[in-house]
């Protein structure tokens, strides 16, 4: 039997990197999807992916930022496919870096509402839904930068990523006895479009040295990260909540 049979999922910044990569491999292991991201066109590529599959899912395309999108994707999940049993609260970016002295009030919101308030409002409209049918598990993308590593000119990115964590946590203690699991995973360095503009291709000097700084010397391919989030949102994980789950290549522990 497929780890998600008749499953009903969300999964936010699903148009590429780990969003789109967790949207076929749920699709392949038996859930009903509703995706978002702002790029409808993607969306629109990735439902029929899914589709020639054998899987269903609808787009909803939209700023991850605004509540009326939280509400729209657990009303679409409803109301197409009848409950709510999974949430990949996936969505997120890097956001202007720097100094945090240099750092604009502007850039602090936009980077906290991208990745913290986005995580926030999608929980505040998926509990409900969940606790209708008996619970379900809710899924986030925080990151080991706020966690176990500090880098120099992510202030903002990191408060919000570690902001998560603590979401997390909490969640996880106030919906646990009707249900509802929580958890982070944290990624490491992984090839994703969104970090190409971190790994040009005309400074190999710079990927080679992020991925250096892994234990396993190398970035992951978002393929792998979308595992752990599977697990997490299956009933392999059925007794584990509030964790933050370092999936990072062990960039977390590595000094060589």
């Amino acid at each position: 039997m497929n780890a998600l049979n008749d499953k009903i999922a969300i999964i936010t910044g699903a148009s590429s990197g780990i969003g789109r990569a967790a949207a076929l491999l749920f699709a392949q292991e038996g859930a009903k999807l509703v995706v978002t991201a702002r790029r409808q066109a993607e969306l629109d590529t990735l439902v029929a992916e899914i589709e020639e599959i054998g899987g269903r899912a609808v787009a909803v395309a939209g700023d991850i930022r605004e509540e009326s999108l939280a509400e729209a994707l657990v009303d679409t999940a409803v109301s197409r496919f009848g409950r709510l049993d999974i949430a990949f609260n996936n969505a997120g970016a890097t956001g202007d870096m720097g100094p945090v002295p240099e750092l604009s009030l502007a850039t602090w919101h936009d980077t906290i509402d991208t990745n913290l308030t986005s995580a926030f409002l999608g929980a505040k409209h998926q509990v409900p839904a969940m606790l209708a049918h008996g619970g379900g598990s809710i899924v986030f993308t925080s990151s080991f930068v706020g966690h176990t590593v500090g880098f120099p000119g992510t202030g903002a990115y990191a408060a919000a990523k570690a902001g998560i964590v603590g979401l997390t946590q909490v969640l996880a203690a106030e919906f646990g006895a009707q249900g509802i699991r929580a958890n982070a995973i944290l990624p490491g360095g992984t090839d994703t479009p969104a970090n190409h503009a971190n790994l040009p291709g005309a400074a190999e000097g710079t990927r080679a040295f992020i991925e250096g700084l892994h234990g396993l010397k190398r970035l992951a391919r978002p393929e792998e990260i979308a595992q752990s989030a599977l697990h997490l949102a299956s009933d392999a994980s059925s007794f584990i909540t509030g964790t933050a789950l370092l999936v990072d290549g062990g960039v977390s522990i590595t000094r060589t």
